[in-house]
């Protein structure tokens, strides 16, 4: 049976040490409301990263995870902190096995300052509909 995974690695900085430490606390948050979703959340892995000097959060998947579940944090994190300026990560989608719509992948990119999304691309389909005749740029 094939595994579909949703890859990614990603950091934000979030100006101190301290509001390092506090993130982890709006991460244990956003993921006991998320272990209330029917799904639940695939979530992601959380650790602050030392050798960026204690003010760098760095998340990613445990095999899988879920890109809409970063973003969340991203924005809580934001907003708790004051953050500005741009944001985002890139994330794969793949199969443990070859499979024809097993892969793809997206980007998102956030303002920090308003929580909103300036741009995000998503591959899923873009090739069937290129290549049926459809806009690239759609």
């Amino acid at each position: 049976m094939a595994e579909y995974l949703t890859r990614f690695s990603c950091l934000l900085d979030v100006g101190t040490p301290e509001n390092a430490a506090r993130a982890l606390d709006l991460y244990n948050t956003l993921s006991a409301e998320s272990a209330d979703e029917d799904p639940p959340s695939e979530g992601f892995h959380l650790s602050i990263v030392p050798e960026h000097g204690g003010t760098q959060l760095w998340m990613r998947d445990d095999s899988t995870g879920d890109p809409a579940h970063v973003i969340r944090f991203v924005q809580r994190c934001a907003a708790a902190f004051g953050l500005t300026g741009r944001w985002g990560f890139q994330y794969a989608n793949t199969c443990s096995r070859p499979r024809l719509d097993g892969f793809g992948g997206g980007a998102h990119v956030l303002d920090l300052a308003t929580g909103d999304t300036i741009a995000w691309t998503y591959t899923d389909g873009w090739l069937a509909q290129v290549l049926g005749g459809g806009d690239p740029d759609a």
